[in-house]
């Protein structure tokens, strides 16, 4: 355990150097020479992608503090959604494509943002509100210290926010719904604040996931609140995907493994091995039939989930994304790489 938790201090004292410009952005070499695109436009790590349910936009979220959206007919920025002050983490659009949430997982230049998760509205650019976090929080628990991840459920009515533990925000009054926990104590006192890395909805909206510091992944009826427990990392876990039917969870962890679960058991169905670094972050196609993992060694994979074998190598490091109408798959790291997958690309 303390081995791991030196690992992940030297992990996040890294992200903190980027966040203030500190480390140069390594450049990607390309593993795949066929591209769609290649968006540029943002100064810092390119940390959260997220795809509009029409697979006309995209959004990204980085350290350089802003928000961007991109258009995915063009290749063209749209706009660059205000200016945080600190390292933006990731996003996430609503079921209905209108609201983009996002958060601050960063601040050096203070704490204000930290903690907030805003909702945007995507037809003017503005703020359509900000779900508030509890300041005090701030200073005396890791709860409001950032938020990492967020996810929508799929009925648009409730959004997950990573700030600590798991919100819930009932999105028709913006309150508070409910606080999931469930990860260690110990974790919470030597993970400098981020317990929890990531969030997602299933399917069908009836459960919850959330990777975390602790090598576990947790699972929640999100009626009941009732937890579930999935161990076998080795390391922290930092993302979390839901396969298309509800029946699969992949994670990805800093043992370097992608790990998918057998949602009916609990048990681990199959662990993908291959990346030589962390990895950072997983997506499920929409098919369901290929599943992409992003690492620190800089490369995006492509499983096929049934035989858990490797198809392909890209590039990228921190998210992967794919768009809704399985044609496309965008990867972050400086810069974002939108690939064409419709014909396996």
């Amino acid at each position: 355990m303390k081995a791991n938790v030196k690992r992940w201090r030297r992990v996040t004292a890294w992200m903190g150097l980027v966040c203030l410009g500190l480390l140069p952005a390594s450049s990607l070499s390309a593993q795949e020479p066929k591209l769609r695109a290649t968006l540029s436009g943002h100064t810092g790590k390119i940390v959260g992608l997220a795809f509009s349910p029409d697979s006309k936009t995209l959004a990204s979220a980085s350290y350089d503090g802003t928000l961007k959206s991109w258009d995915m007919t063009t290749g063209k920025e749209r706009a660059t959604l205000g200016q945080y002050r600190g390292c933006l983490g990731y996003v996430a659009f609503s079921p209905d494509g209108k609201t983009l949430a996002s958060g601050a997982i960063g601040s050096p230049g203070g704490v204000p943002d930290l903690g907030d998760v805003r909702l945007w509205d995507i037809a003017t650019g503005k703020i359509r509100t900000t779900l508030k976090a509890n300041i005090d929080d701030l200073f005396t628990k890791a709860a409001g210290q950032a938020v990492h991840s967020v996810a929508f459920s799929p009925d648009g009515k409730t959004l997950a926010a990573m700030n600590g533990d798991v919100t819930l925000w009932d999105l028709a009054t913006n309150k508070e719904r409910a606080t999931l926990t469930g990860h260690t104590k110990e974790d919470k006192e030597t993970s400098e604040g981020y317990p929890v890395m990531s969030v997602a909805f299933s399917p069908d909206g009836k459960t919850l996931a959330a990777a975390g510091h602790d090598m576990t992944v947790k699972v929640w009826d999100v009626a009941t609140a009732k937890r579930s427990t999935l161990s076998g990392h080795t390391h922290a876990v930092y993302s979390v995907s839901f396969s298309p039917d509800g029946k699969t969870l992949a994670s990805a962890s800093g043992d370097k493994t992608v790990r998918l679960w057998d949602l009916a058991t609990n048990k681990e169905r199959a662990t993908l091995k291959g990346h030589t670094e962390s990895v950072m972050s997983v997506a499920f196609s929409p098919d369901g039939k290929t599943l992409a993992s992003a690492s620190y060694d800089k490369t995006v994979k492509l499983w096929d989930v049934a035989t858990g074998k490797e198809r392909a190598t890209l590039k990228g490091v921190w998210s992967v994304a794919f768009s809704p109408d399985g044609r496309m798959l965008a990867s972050a790291g400086g810069s974002i790489d939108v690939w064409d997958i419709a014909t396996g690309e």
